[in-house]
């Protein structure tokens, strides 16, 4: 949901400062890797240490190098299964290290064992809900469904909940709760999503097994890695 209006926005106004950058002689690649690393180090830095108002600040600066470098990519023709491939796969690990800094918060300072695994479970579910829709394309299916909550969702909702939760530490009061209530939404809509695409997948190849009678599946050739 907002993939489709946010990423059209931030394309238009970020596209003058990636064309910046390729002047300077950066590469698309580049920005990509600085910018995992930008939001790794906000996540695990800060948010284990329940600095959450700060470490959304330096998120935030860094997550925007997911729209910028593909629109360096575009803007100097060098678009590539490669590069498509990079940003994908380091979505994954700062999406890891968000999520993984909220849970080794609430497993230290925070203490608190229930939050601590409904953050592992949003860890975990959004790596799946991705898997289930590479998986289902990489057999041959379509996958044509989005779902409740994608990850632009897991990251506004959280990122935005982190950052307002941050300020209780400048003394605004009862806003702390914002964090928890914010990971349960996005547990609870990561859920609905897996079952939304697996609903999907389930459907479309009992069709395209109709459509092919006799054909084999592809189980036998899921990666093990």
């Amino acid at each position: 949901m907002l993939n489709k209006y946010a990423r059209a926005f931030f394309t238009r106004v970020l596209t003058p400062f990636a064309a910046f950058l390729l002047r300077r002689g950066v590469s698309p690649d580049a920005v990509t890797l600085i910018g995992t690393a930008g939001v790794m180090a906000g996540a695990l830095v800060f948010f284990p240490r329940g600095e959450f108002f700060w470490g959304t600040i330096v998120i935030t600066l860094f997550v925007f190098s997911d729209l910028v470098d593909g629109n360096m990519a575009r803007q100097a023709g060098v678009s590539s299964r490669w590069g498509a491939f990079l940003d994908s796969t380091l979505d994954r690990v700062a999406d890891g290290a968000i999520f993984g800094g909220f849970a080794l918060w609430y497993a230290g300072t925070g203490n608190d064992n229930v939050l601590c695994a409904v953050a592992i479970f949003c860890l975990a579910s959004g790596q799946v809900v991705s898997y289930t829709k590479a998986r289902g394309e990489s057999i041959g299916l379509p996958v044509a469904v989005n779902g409740l909550v994608e990850r632009a969702e897991r990251l506004v909702i959280s990122l935005v909940a982190a950052g307002l939760a941050g300020l209780h530490a400048f003394g605004v009061p009862g806003i702390d709760v914002l964090l928890p209530i914010a990971l349960w939404i996005v547990a609870v809509g990561s859920a609905v999503t897996l079952g939304q695409r697996v609903v999907t997948v389930r459907r479309e190849s009992a069709e395209a097994d109709a459509a092919a009678p006799g054909g084999s599946t592809a189980r036998g050739n899921e990666a093990t890695s």
